[in-house]
């Protein structure tokens, strides 16, 4: 079984308006509402792929209950732990800018931190735990290694796809993938990113220090894929970028159902970039047409 982690789900509330002006009445032409927070896109990308899957994490209030309705009506299960406050609410304002204000997170008590282990310790050999975005002020930075150490006591696969003090706490720690983007990358590491070679160097020192795999995703550079045998570089197809919201975590997404399909890392990485691309590519997050259409255009080439 897969599961995906969401500390701090959101609905993002996306307005479109012809011309901004600040301070001024303004009228959106066109408005969406999806459920945010990058575990959930995980998630719900995973069943576009016909990969069932069951989302964790915490949410409350009537915008938590507009979550677990919209993820029932696309089938897929959940599992949340109810905070007993309102889930947040992001706005993204996109017109001649891009704009967003985030709103502020619930407070997460050490009693729903202490369930939703709980939850980990249910998991079973060869599963699959994917945690994604950011922890919390109110959770402990090391909140993913302590899920990861779980994991690795009973067998688990454990994905993480984070930045900053997350994915810091995480190096060291027994983990089947780390996907940081060459931005997360450089900053673990106090350097810039700047091509597939250097992302390579120090994706190999995540390797190291006990990543089985390490993909960093470089946008329309391509993406790199390593382990401790091999170093692969991936293109991208070619599109009109639309929406980068959830474009990483539809790699995450890509790799995981190749791979519980194949078993072959290239593919699922193939698969994985294909995915990021037709998110990236789209409205909305990727379908599986699209992803399908756009696996043809992408090479694996091993730079080992």
């Amino acid at each position: 079984m897969i599961y995906t982690v969401t500390l701090n789900p959101s609905i993002d509330y996306i307005m479109h308006v012809d011309e901004f002006n600040e301070g001024d009445l303004n009228r959106a032409n066109t408005t969406y509402y999806y459920p945010g927070g990058k575990g959930i896109n995980v998630s719900r990308v995973l069943k576009r792929l016909d990969v069932s899957n069951t989302a964790l994490g915490f949410i409350g209030g009537f915008t938590g209950q507009f979550i677990q309705n919209f993820l029932e009506s696309e089938k897929v299960q959940h599992q949340f732990i109810d905070t007993d406050q309102y889930t947040r609410i992001n706005v993204k304002l996109k017109s001649s800018q891009e704009s967003e204000i985030n709103g502020p997170g619930p407070s997460i008590t050490e009693e729903q931190q202490q369930q939703l282990l709980d939850q980990v310790n249910k998991l079973e050999q060869d599963d699959y735990l994917v945690v994604a975005g950011s922890i919390p002020k109110t959770i402990p930075a090391n909140f993913y290694n302590e899920m990861a150490k779980r994991c690795a006591e009973r067998g688990a696969h454990f994905i993480a796809d984070t930045s900053g003090k997350a994915l810091e706490e995480l190096v060291g720690t027994p983990t089947f993938l780390l996907k940081p983007n060459h931005h997360e990358l450089g900053e673990l590491f106090d350097t810039t990113i700047d091509s597939p070679f250097k992302a390579i160097t120090f994706a190999k020192q995540l390797v190291t220090k006990g990543a089985t795999n390490v993909i960093v995703s470089m946008g329309g550079d391509g993406a790199i894929l390593v382990n401790k045998d091999h170093a692969y570089y991936a293109n991208v197809p070619k599109g009109e970028v639309k929406n980068s919201v959830g474009a990483g975590d539809s790699v995450v997404s890509g790799f995981i159902a190749g791979y519980v399909k194949t078993n072959n890392l290239t593919e699922a990485f193939a698969n994985g970039v294909a995915c990021g691309s037709a998110t990236a590519f789209s409205d909305d997050l990727a379908t599986r047409d699209f992803v399908e259409e756009l696996r043809k255009e992408i090479t694996i080439e091993d730079l080992n």
